[in-house]
């Protein structure tokens, strides 16, 4: 018997004459969409009817997701930048270093970045003490720090600018609060870049889990002066 093309991974459990009629009656093709189907767990049950026909079943195993381990289920975020490489490229430290990883970088295109937050953030004693909640605005800061990973990168600035400023910001939101053990991943998108200018058009998404918490269009621009360094950017 010819099988169909999406069942062909699976070896019948017994040889069936070409001359029987096949009738397919799939009870679990729902758990289909959760599995490869390279599957190899999965197995294909054929057995006579008392009309000549074939009965066929699909014993998936059940999902056992619930016997790992919990630490044990979630990897760990890549690591493409840590955070030595970030201090190479980015100017800020302590208190207002903001970034502590990057996980995926297209020069020239996008940036993601993560901050780990955490109660010892020394923002957290003021705001505020008794529900500690992130200042939008270090959430902006620390949006606009992953960006400066894409905009100082030698071959987009193409300028020998050493630090960025933060320009303007449009479209703001804010959508959920971002609290102590979030972990917060930010996506910056280059938009535009003027390189006669140093100017750059960035759009910004950051996420807690898979939630948009905070978005917004950002305007920067690059900077040659070495005074600057130290300066708010």
């Amino acid at each position: 018997m010819q099988l169909p093309p999406f069942l062909s991974c699976f070896q019948p459990m017994a040889v069936v004459s070409s001359n029987s009629i096949p009738s397919l009656t799939v009870g679990s093709l729902s758990q289909l969409g959760r599995r490869s189907l390279g599957c190899p767990s999965l197995s294909l049950k054929l057995t006579h009817l008392s009309n000549s026909s074939l009965h066929c079943s699909l014993n998936v195993p059940e999902n056992t997701h619930e016997d790992t381990p919990m630490e044990k289920r979630f990897p760990p975020y890549p690591t493409v930048m840590d955070i030595n490489q970030i201090r190479e490229r980015l100017p800020h430290r302590f208190p207002f270093l903001l970034v502590d990883r990057i996980i995926e970088y297209k020069p020239g295109v996008s940036v993601v970045g993560i901050k780990n937050v955490t109660i010892n953030d020394n923002f957290f004693p003021g705001h505020f003490p008794e529900r500690p909640i992130m200042p939008g605005v270090l959430m902006i800061e620390a949006m606009s720090q992953v960006g400066g990973a894409v905009i100082l990168e030698p071959d987009v600035k193409g300028t020998s600018g050493e630090v960025f400023f933060l320009a303007r910001v449009d479209k703001v939101k804010f959508r959920k609060p971002v609290i102590p053990g979030d972990t917060l991943v930010m996506r910056m998108t280059l938009m535009k870049m003027h390189k006669r200018f140093g100017v750059a058009k960035l759009e910004g998404k950051a996420y807690v889990g898979s939630e948009l918490v905070c978005e917004g269009e950002f305007l920067m621009a690059t900077g040659s002066d070495p005074q600057a360094r130290f300066l708010y950017p």
